[in-house]
């Protein structure tokens, strides 16, 4: 069985930087898409930015400039490091890995940015 562990979240201020790791335990998963979505409150979930294995990576709009991904594929590990932020990305981010044959969610991480 796959899980997906994230860790890095937490509360930091407007402008300040965080980076958020997520990486998956089980035998025999290879993710050829690894990716970050975010819940925030009263909004629908949304993709904050994904990642292939040969490293081609898309970016919401809202983020674009300031957060970067980047994944280990020898240790199934993806990052999202996040700069410039703004409370507007508050929310409890999720990390998402997608193999052939599965597709696997973590548990979420909350970050919360005060202004």
């Amino acid at each position: 069985q796959v899980q997906l562990m994230e860790s890095g979240g937490g509360l930091v201020q407007a402008g300040g930087s965080m980076r958020l790791s997520c990486v998956a335990s089980g035998n025999a998963f290879n993710p050829y898409v690894m990716g970050w979505y975010r819940l925030a409150p009263g909004k629908q979930r949304e993709l904050v930015a994904d990642i292939t294995t040969d490293g081609s990576a898309k970016y919401a709009d809202s983020v674009k400039g300031r957060f970067t991904i980047s994944r280990d594929n020898a240790q199934n590990r993806v990052y999202l490091q996040m700069d410039s932020l703004k409370p507007e990305d508050t929310a409890v981010y999720y990390c998402k890995m997608v193999s052939r044959y599965r597709e696997v969610w973590g548990q979420g991480t909350l970050v919360n940015v005060s202004s």
